[in-house]
Protein backbone atom coordinates (compact mmCIF):
# COMPACT_ATOMS: atom_id res chain seq x y z
CA UNK A 1 0.00 0.00 0.00
CA UNK A 2 1.23 3.67 -0.62
CA UNK A 3 2.29 5.90 1.97
CA UNK A 4 -0.03 8.65 0.29
CA UNK A 5 -2.89 6.05 0.62
CA UNK A 6 -2.45 4.99 4.59
CA UNK A 7 -2.18 8.64 5.19
CA UNK A 8 -5.08 9.71 3.68
CA UNK A 9 -6.78 6.90 5.29
CA UNK A 10 -5.44 7.80 8.47
CA UNK A 11 -6.89 11.43 7.65
CA UNK A 12 -10.20 10.17 6.60
CA UNK A 13 -10.67 7.87 10.28
CA UNK A 14 -9.55 11.19 12.13
CA UNK A 15 -12.39 13.39 10.10
CA UNK A 16 -14.52 11.08 10.63
CA UNK A 17 -14.18 10.73 14.07
CA UNK A 18 -13.70 14.64 14.72
CA UNK A 19 -17.05 15.53 12.58
CA UNK A 20 -18.77 13.16 14.17
CA UNK A 21 -18.14 14.22 18.07
CA UNK A 22 -18.48 17.96 16.87
CA UNK A 23 -22.28 17.25 15.25
CA UNK A 24 -22.78 15.14 18.47
CA UNK A 25 -21.96 18.32 20.70
CA UNK A 26 -24.04 21.08 18.49
CA UNK A 27 -27.01 18.77 18.02
CA UNK A 28 -27.32 18.45 21.61
CA UNK A 29 -25.38 21.54 22.35
CA UNK A 30 -27.38 21.83 25.87
CA UNK A 31 -26.54 18.86 27.31
CA UNK A 32 -22.93 19.35 25.91
CA UNK A 33 -23.21 22.55 27.97
CA UNK A 34 -24.09 21.45 30.67
CA UNK A 35 -21.52 18.15 31.28
CA UNK A 36 -18.51 20.35 30.41
CA UNK A 37 -19.41 23.13 33.20
CA UNK A 38 -19.63 19.95 35.78
CA UNK A 39 -16.47 18.39 34.73
CA UNK A 40 -14.15 19.06 38.16
CA UNK A 41 -10.65 20.38 36.29
CA UNK A 42 -12.03 22.46 33.85
CA UNK A 43 -14.98 24.39 35.24
CA UNK A 44 -13.34 27.48 35.51
CA UNK A 45 -12.79 27.65 32.26
CA UNK A 46 -15.51 25.40 30.67
CA UNK A 47 -17.31 28.55 28.44
CA UNK A 48 -14.05 28.26 26.34
CA UNK A 49 -13.83 24.42 26.20
CA UNK A 50 -17.55 24.75 25.28
CA UNK A 51 -17.05 26.18 22.23
CA UNK A 52 -13.24 25.81 21.00
CA UNK A 53 -13.44 21.87 20.99
CA UNK A 54 -16.42 21.80 18.50
CA UNK A 55 -15.31 24.68 16.30
CA UNK A 56 -12.16 22.99 16.78
CA UNK A 57 -12.65 19.61 15.66
CA UNK A 58 -14.44 20.90 12.80
CA UNK A 59 -11.59 23.32 11.96
CA UNK A 60 -8.88 20.32 12.03
CA UNK A 61 -11.11 17.88 9.96
CA UNK A 62 -10.90 20.90 7.40
CA UNK A 63 -7.01 20.60 7.69
CA UNK A 64 -7.19 16.87 6.94
CA UNK A 65 -9.26 16.69 3.86
CA UNK A 66 -6.49 19.46 2.06
CA UNK A 67 -3.76 17.97 0.79
CA UNK A 68 -2.03 20.92 1.61
CA UNK A 69 -2.60 21.51 4.90
CA UNK A 70 -2.43 17.65 6.12
CA UNK A 71 0.10 17.92 7.92
CA UNK A 72 -0.53 20.33 9.86
CA UNK A 73 -3.72 19.06 10.35
CA UNK A 74 -2.27 15.45 11.18
CA UNK A 75 0.33 17.44 14.32
CA UNK A 76 -3.17 19.23 15.19
CA UNK A 77 -4.98 15.99 15.38
CA UNK A 78 -2.07 14.38 17.39
CA UNK A 79 -2.19 17.19 20.22
CA UNK A 80 -5.91 17.09 20.57
CA UNK A 81 -5.69 13.96 21.26
CA UNK A 82 -3.07 13.73 23.50
CA UNK A 83 -5.09 16.45 25.42
CA UNK A 84 -8.27 14.56 25.54
CA UNK A 85 -6.01 11.90 26.13
CA UNK A 86 -4.48 13.24 29.00
CA UNK A 87 -7.82 14.92 30.15
CA UNK A 88 -9.25 11.64 30.63
CA UNK A 89 -6.11 9.99 32.54
CA UNK A 90 -6.42 12.84 34.97
CA UNK A 91 -10.29 11.81 35.71
CA UNK A 92 -10.05 8.34 35.90
CA UNK A 93 -6.71 9.11 38.41
CA UNK A 94 -7.95 11.78 40.10
CA UNK A 95 -11.80 12.35 40.08
CA UNK A 96 -14.73 10.76 41.89
CA UNK A 97 -17.49 12.04 39.74
CA UNK A 98 -16.93 11.41 36.12
CA UNK A 99 -19.15 13.31 33.81
CA UNK A 100 -19.45 11.99 30.41
CA UNK A 101 -19.21 14.99 27.82
CA UNK A 102 -19.07 13.19 24.08
CA UNK A 103 -22.03 12.68 22.00
CA UNK A 104 -23.46 10.03 20.14
CA UNK A 105 -21.87 6.50 20.38
CA UNK A 106 -18.58 7.59 22.02
CA UNK A 107 -21.08 8.26 25.26
CA UNK A 108 -21.81 4.90 26.01
CA UNK A 109 -17.78 3.55 25.97
CA UNK A 110 -16.75 3.41 29.80
CA UNK A 111 -13.94 5.75 30.68
CA UNK A 112 -11.46 2.96 30.61
CA UNK A 113 -12.91 2.12 26.95
CA UNK A 114 -13.00 5.51 26.11
CA UNK A 115 -9.45 6.19 27.38
CA UNK A 116 -7.84 3.32 25.30
CA UNK A 117 -10.02 4.56 22.14
CA UNK A 118 -8.19 7.91 22.59
CA UNK A 119 -4.54 5.92 22.98
CA UNK A 120 -5.56 4.37 19.48
CA UNK A 121 -6.62 7.40 17.60
CA UNK A 122 -3.66 8.93 19.45
CA UNK A 123 -1.39 6.30 17.66
CA UNK A 124 -3.07 6.96 14.33
CA UNK A 125 -2.48 10.92 14.36
CA UNK A 126 1.16 10.00 15.26
CA UNK A 127 1.88 7.20 12.56
CA UNK A 128 0.13 9.54 10.17
CA UNK A 129 2.85 12.44 10.94
CA UNK A 130 5.67 10.12 10.97
CA UNK A 131 4.60 8.62 7.53
CA UNK A 132 3.80 12.20 5.78
CA UNK A 133 7.06 13.49 7.42
CA UNK A 134 8.52 10.16 5.43
CA UNK A 135 6.63 11.22 2.08
CA UNK A 136 8.05 14.78 2.57
CA UNK A 137 11.71 13.48 2.76
CA UNK A 138 11.09 11.35 -0.20
CA UNK A 139 10.14 14.16 -2.28
CA UNK A 140 13.02 16.67 -0.94
CA UNK A 141 14.94 13.97 -1.43
CA UNK A 142 14.04 13.51 -5.30
CA UNK A 143 14.41 17.30 -6.02
CA UNK A 144 17.68 17.50 -5.03
CA UNK A 145 18.96 14.62 -7.12
CA UNK A 146 16.49 15.46 -9.94
CA UNK A 147 18.42 19.05 -9.53
CA UNK A 148 21.88 17.97 -9.46
CA UNK A 149 20.79 16.19 -12.88
CA UNK A 150 20.11 19.28 -14.64
CA UNK A 151 22.87 21.53 -12.77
Amino acid sequence: MKKNTIVEFISALLVFLFIYAALSKLLDFTKFKYQISQSPFITNISWLVIWTIPFGEIMISIFLMVKRTRAAGLYLSFFLMLLFTGYIFIMLRYSSYLPCSCGGVLSIMSWKQHFIFNLAFTGLALAGIIIQSSIGNEAENLKKKLSTFYH
